[in-house]
């Protein structure tokens, strides 16, 4: 039978430090890292306050880099970035002060380019079919459906 490797708390706080300044985590994704390493509640919980005074991690910080990241790489729309920021534990007013950081036009011309690239490539003669797989990729994107619907029916 193997045996799984065990670790002390400084071990697990060094590797978890390694862990948090490869790329900024959220207070979720520590805990279930450490609770994979078989660490006792009572070291996750040593660990994880650890990290935050020592600045590793940040849920305000993780917050800001998941939008940021999220809407400029994947285009994701707000609903979509808050439903998964949620979903991460993180709090209502760390969700908004993130969500903040992108400007309503920024926002808006990224909706409006990624709208306008997807309808180009979508190969299907009914309107209405075409109508419906733009806005079915936009609404799972995380648009909200005013936008959606507005664009769709302004470009078919």
């Amino acid at each position: 039978m193997l045996s799984q490797k065990t670790y002390t708390v400084d071990e697990a706080l060094k590797k978890l430090e390694h862990y948090c300044s490869y790329q900024e985590r959220c207070h979720k994704e520590v805990a279930q890292k450490l609770y994979t390493m078989r660490m006792i509640p009572e070291a996750i919980d040593h660990i994880v306050v650890k990290l935050m005074q020592d600045n590793f991690l940040n849920e305000e910080r993780y917050a800001k880099a998941f939008v940021s990241g999220k809407f400029r790489i994947k285009k994701w729309g707000k609903q979509r970035l808050t439903r998964e920021l949620k979903q991460k534990d993180i709090g209502k007013t760390l969700i908004t002060m993130a969500l903040q950081t992108i400007s309503d036009q920024e926002y808006l011309e990224t909706f409006h380019i990624l709208a306008e690239k997807k309808a180009e490539t979508i190969r299907e003669s009914n309107p209405q079919k075409k109508k419906k797989k733009l806005a079915d990729y936009l609404l799972y994107r995380g648009w909200e459906s005013h936008l959606v619907y507005d664009k769709v029916n302004e470009l078919f």
